[in-house]
């Protein structure tokens, strides 16, 4: 499940729940701009056990854009075969999307900041939901975030 979260400080933020498991899941906040060429914002995993955050991961304007992404999952809600996957053009987010039997996709958020660095870290989880709607609503709330605008309240 995804919900656009309000805080209490009034920032937007937008947290996906797997439904399999409601202790596991990725919340995308503290999203800010220096410029019109990119957006950055913090993406934080959790799980029972885990729990990693990268504070800066930026959204180029001529990237493809990780709501694009989500929006061609949702619009195969029938499935796909094979893994499906998107990053950011630094490398320190990349999500991959597989389908399995019940209509449900799984996507595996991967958190790598510096990848490039030694000593640098990763840490993934993965969250199961529902490929038509659930996909559809989490593709409008990560658009919604990444434009700055306040999505529906579900």
């Amino acid at each position: 499940m995804t919900s656009p979260d309000d805080d209490t400080n009034d920032k937007l933020s937008v947290a996906i729940r797997c439904q399999d498991n409601t202790s596991v899941g990725v919340t995308f906040c503290d999203r800010f701009s220096f410029d019109a060429d990119s957006v950055h914002y913090a993406v934080e995993l959790r799980a029972p056990g885990l729990t990693a955050r990268v504070d800066e991961v930026v959204a180029w304007i001529w990237d493809s854009d990780l709501a694009a992404f989500l929006e061609e999952l949702a619009a195969d809600y029938r499935g796909w075969d094979g893994e499906r996957s998107w990053q950011t053009n630094d490398r320190d987010l990349v999500v991959s999307a597989v389908v399995r039997s019940g209509g449900h996709v799984g996507l595996t958020w991967t958190l790598r900041p510096w990848p490039k660095a030694a000593g640098g870290w990763g840490a993934s989880v993965t969250t199961w939901l529902e490929a038509g709607e659930q996909m559809a609503s989490l593709a409008a709330d990560v658009r919604h975030f990444l434009a700055g605008e306040r999505g529906q309240q579900m």
